[in-house]
C-alpha cells in the first residue's frame, strides 16, 4: 500500500520485531509497494535486513490461515524449492487486529513483466510437489464469495455511501451491475462444484509479475499468504492455460473478491489517498471489464 494504516503504531510494530524475530533491529522504514498487505524495510546496522509485512485480519485472512500458509511455503523451501521466499519463524504474530510476518531482504529488482517461461519452469516445480510427503498441512482452497453476495451487494447499496469522495460514485456503479453481480455469482457456484471434481496441488494463488523478484540466484516468488491447495489453474492464469473451465472459475473468483472488497471499502470511511484511487479504478475495471 502506498501509506501505512493511520491507527498503527511503528514504534509499536518495532518493539514487537525486536521482541520476535530481531533485537538488533533499529528502524522499520515504510515501503509503498503491493496492494493490500502494509510492507516495511528493517533496518540493522544502517542495512536493509528484513521484509515485514503486516495483514489485516479478518474474513481474507486469520491468525491460523496465515500460519498455515507461511509453515507450507517454509516446507516447500525445505523440500527444495529454491524459488520460494518464505517468512522465518515465528511465522506471523498477533499485533491487535492485524499480523505481523518478517521474511529475509532480498537483493533484487522487482520483475517488470511476467516471463512466461521461467513463471511456467516454477509452476511446474511447484504443483509436481507431493503435499503428503511435506510434513505439515497445506490449506484447502475455499470459495471466497458464497451464494449470498448478490443479497449482501443489493442490501448494503439501498443506504447511501457517503463517508467519502468515492462512496456514491461507487454505489452507483455497483447498483448498475447487480444483475451482473448475480449472474457471476451463480456462475461462480457452478464451477466451484466442478473444481471439487478435478485434481488439487500446491499452488501459491497470485504468481505474476508483481509477486516476483529477479535475485543473483534467479526468480523467485514471494507473498506466500496465498498458498493453497487447489487446480492449477489458480495459478495457470497467469499464463492464460489449462483447463477452460477452472481458468473460467478463477477469473471470476478475482472479479467477486475484487467486488466485495472494494465495496466495503467504499462503503465505510475513506478518503482521496493513491490507495483510494487505485481501489476506484479496480472496482470500476471488475464490474465494467
Amino acid at each position: 500500500m502506498n501509506e501505512p494504516p493511520i491507527d498503527l503504531d511503528t514504534d509499536e510494530l518495532l518493539s514487537l520485531v525486536q521482541r520476535s524475530w530481531d533485537p538488533s533491529v533499529e528502524a522499520l522504514d515504510h515501503l509503498a509497494v503491493g496492494f493490500g498487505a502494509h510492507h516495511w524495510q528493517g533496518r540493522v546496522d544502517g542495512e536493509p535486513r528484513y521484509f515485514v509485512t503486516v495483514d489485516e485480519l479478518g474474513d481474507r485472512h486469520t491468525l491460523q490461515s496465515l500460519e498455515a500458509a507461511y509453515a507450507g511455503a517454509s516446507a516447500l523451501a525445505r523440500d527444495g524449492l529454491d524459488f520460494v521466499v518464505a517468512p522465518l519463524e515465528p511465522f506471523v504474530v498477533p499485533l491487535g487486529d492485524r499480523g505481523v510476518s518478517v521474511s529475509p531482504w532480498l537483493a533484487g529488482i522487482p520483475v517488470a513483466a511476467t516471463d512466461k517461461v521461467v513463471t511456467a519452469t516454477m509452476l511446474e516445480r511447484l504443483h509436481a510437489v507431493d503435499p503428503t510427503a511435506l510434513g505439515v498441512t497445506l490449506p484447502s482452497w475455499q470459495p471466497v464469495a458464497g451464494p449470498d453476495l448478490p443479497d449482501r451487494v443489493a442490501t448494503a447499496v439501498r443506504e447511501p455511501w457517503s463517508h467519502g469522495p468515492y462512496g456514491e460514485r461507487s454505489r452507483e456503479a455497483v447498483v448498475a451491475a447487480l444483475d451482473d453481480i448475480a449472474r457471476w455469482t451463480a456462475r461462480y457456484g457452478e464451477l466451484g462444484r466442478i473444481a471439487r471434481t478435478r485434481r488439487w496441488v500446491p499452488t501459491h494463488g497470485e504468481p505474476g509479475s508483481h509477486n516476483q523478484m529477479i535475485t543473483p540466484s534467479g526468480t523467485v516468488l514471494v507473498d506466500w499468504e496465498t498458498l493453497r491447495l487447489a487446480p492449477a489453474e489458480r495459478d495457470l492464469r497467469a499464463l492464460n492455460r489449462g483447463d477452460r473451465l477452472m481458468l473460467e472459475l478463477f477469473d471470476v473468483e478475482w472479479r467477486l473478491d475484487e467486488i466485495s472488497q472494494y465495496a466495503t471499502w467504499f462503503a465505510g470511511p475513506h478518503g482521496d489517498t493513491a490507495d483510494d484511487r487505485t481501489a476506484f479504478e479496480d472496482l470500476l475495471h471488475e464490474l465494467s471489464r
